[in-house]
């Protein structure tokens, strides 16, 4: 890496607020020998216009020795993101490449099916006569050859170990606040009748209630993985494989390598990593096998990928914590911070909390909720608002109260399956439609009159009977704990200001939120402090549906739904995420609250990374 391009890469024509100022401090932390640099810069700051001046800066193959690593990868978790890097054209030198699942198939008849379905997956010893023009495998081609290869974060730690995508130079991790519960997830391990196809062929132990809980969960590993094995060589002696075959070989392969990871790592007596069992149904129930510390998993998917890292995000916010959390040694790591540029007078937040939202006190509290949310519709009758439920169960609360209000036209709601779908369609409107969403805190570009106000529902909180989560608040991490929550927060208070001449009002609707604020006091970054001490509390008209309606092109009807549907079948009436945390919120005055997020298949693997009660990002 050459530090001094830094500044000479930054890709636009000019720079904005801080940029320049960045970009120098970037420069001089790596000339100073630093192997990683944190860059702490607020939500709509360009970090990835700064992203992509650091990679411009990796050694060059004119510039390297024949084993020097060379070129740069950028990175993030988020698929929005990586689709937002590829529309930009000042980011057109980053070549994307995706997973095998989101490139379709171009043989006649093949059309619709995805590369990781296709003839060559199912066929063994399959030919592909146009192989050379399969989009999935030019674009990788072309991704391993440029300079700047950009990838989704899931994609990149499975291509660990890929001949393809070697070690480089530099990488850049974007949005690199959840790193570390990133890593957790894809390791994940989790058995159940849908990520283990023998699974009814075997006997669930129940591991639960064991004293030695871990060590039965490692027996019942080996002889999964042996039932696995076996149905594997049935499929790999067949000729040719289905779609659904194909489907079921890949899931058995997957199972049976995360398995043996799993046997290998809790029987050898030097291995650092603590793992913590799951099984809230007990006997015959599904089980998840976490590794609490992922910072061995990320040395080979991260660490070990590059010479220099630079990681970007607005809430990085302890460095000493999130280093010990990912396995990077302080000492070799820089922090810079980038200044907020944008008036706090156009990014207040505003008192309107109604009470707590915790499960025990939401039955009382979400109907007040609901009638804040139409007095908000009627103070800003010809905008669009997002508000920020948490949870499917506070969702459809308020979607059943909109309904029964009369505002249910202006609403839109989604569920697991349309959530991408009711997005778009919500982007895309000019009415003020108001868009009732589940983790959707980051990733979102809502600049100008795509979004004008926002309501925050619950204080986000890690559920607390999630055994990973319980396990770090025995150890005491109580900062851990606040820390994610504030992370969560700020990230949403950053959707709907993108630049110094736009604004956007947040609404504050759960109490527990200014008890957040209080807790995790040492960690709020001094732009974000700003806004906690304007907050202030308004005005907005009384309850009124008919005036919440104004400006919207459909009449009040009492009973309508809203558009879009709460829900995999519509009607979600819990929080519950996966059958691992219990219910989703926990309960008490801690604020406890489930997770939503989760990631898509992003490599082709035929994995579905199930929702994570420790991350906020949706791939």
């Amino acid at each position: 890496m050459e530090p001094s391009r830094i500044p000479s890469e930054f890709p636009a024509p000019s720079h904005r607020g801080n940029q320049e100022h960045a970009l120098r401090e970037i420069r001089d932390a790596f000339a100073a020998g630093n192997e990683v640099v944190l860059v702490r810069a607020p939500t709509g700051s360009g970090k990835s216009l700064l992203a992509r001046a650091v990679a411009g800066a990796a050694r060059t193959t004119a510039d390297a020795e024949p084993a020097q690593a060379t070129g740069a990868y950028y990175t993030t978790p988020q698929v929005s993101q990586l689709e937002d890097v590829a529309d930009d054209d000042l980011l057109s030198d980053l070549q994307v490449i995706r997973g095998k699942s989101n490139y379709t198939c171009i043989l006649p008849g093949e059309e619709t099916t995805p590369v990781d379905r296709a003839p060559c997956a199912r066929e063994r010893g399959y030919d592909c006569s146009v192989r050379h023009r399969c989009p999935y495998y030019s674009a990788r081609a072309i991704a391993s050859e440029r300079p700047i290869a950009a990838t989704t974060l899931a994609y990149f730690m499975r291509t660990a170990g890929s001949e393809l995508f070697r070690q480089r130079d530099v990488v850049v991790i974007d949005e690199a606040h959840g790193l570390a519960e990133w890593a957790e997830m894809y390791a994940t391990i989790d058995l159940s009748s849908r990520t283990v196809p023998v699974w009814d062929e075997v006997n669930v132990p129940n591991v639960r209630d064991a004293d030695d809980s871990l060590e039965r969960t490692v027996r019942f590993a080996e002889s999964l993985a042996g039932a696995c094995d076996r149905a594997l060589e049935d499929l790999r002696g067949r000729q040719e494989l289905s779609p659904a075959e194909a489907t079921r070989r890949d899931r058995l392969a997957e199972r049976k390598s995360e398995l043996a990871w799993l046997v290998r790592d809790a029987r050898d007596p030097e291995s650092p990593t603590t793992w913590v069992v799951d099984q809230p149904d007990g006997a015959g129930g599904d089980i998840s096998v976490v590794p609490l510390d992922p910072a061995r998993y990320l040395r080979h998917t991260v660490w070990d990928r590059g010479n220099r890292f630079a990681l970007l995000s607005a809430t990085i916010l302890d460095k000493e914590s999130f280093c010990r959390g990912v396995g990077l040694d302080p000492s070799t790591v820089a922090l810079v911070e980038v200044g907020h540029t944008f008036p706090v007078e156009s990014r207040p937040l505003f008192d309107t909390t109604c009470g707590k939202m915790t499960y025990d006190h939401r039955t009382e509290t979400a109907p007040k909720v609901a009638r804040l949310c139409v007095r908000l519709m009627a103070h800003h009758p010809g905008e669009k608002g997002l508000i920020h439920a948490h949870s499917y169960d506070i969702a459809r609360r308020l979607a059943d109260r909109f309904a029964d209000f009369g505002v249910g036209p202006r609403v839109r709601t989604h569920g697991r399956q349309d959530r991408d779908e009711q997005l778009r369609r919500w982007l895309a409107t000019d009415d003020p439609e108001v868009f009732v969403s589940v983790k959707m805190e980051e990733a979102l570009d809502l600049a100008g009159d795509r979004c004008r106000w926002q309501v925050l529902c619950k204080a986000p909180y890690a559920n607390t009977n999630d055994s990973r989560v319980a396990r770090r608040l025995a150890d005491d991490q109580w900062g851990w704990y606040y820390r994610t929550a504030l992370q969560t927060v700020i990230q949403a208070c950053g959707r709907v200001v993108r630049s110094p001449d736009d604004y956007g009002a947040t609404y504050l609707a759960d109490s527990s939120l200014l008890e957040l604020f209080d807790r995790a006091a040492s960690d709020v970054p001094p732009w974000f402090q700003d806004q906690i001490d304007r907050i202030s509390t308004p005005s907005p008209p009384e309850f009124d549906p008919e005036a919440a309606m104004a400006d919207h092109p459909a009449p009040p009807t009492p009973g309508r739904e809203p558009r879009g549907g709460v829900g995999d079948d519509g009607r979600q009436t819990d929080d519950t995420t996966d059958g691992r945390g219990g219910r989703g919120d926990g309960s008490g005055d801690g604020g406890r609250a489930g997770g939503d997020g989760g990631s898509d298949d992003t490599d082709g693997s035929g994995s579905d990374v199930d929702d994570h009660p420790l991350s906020d990002v949706w791939g």
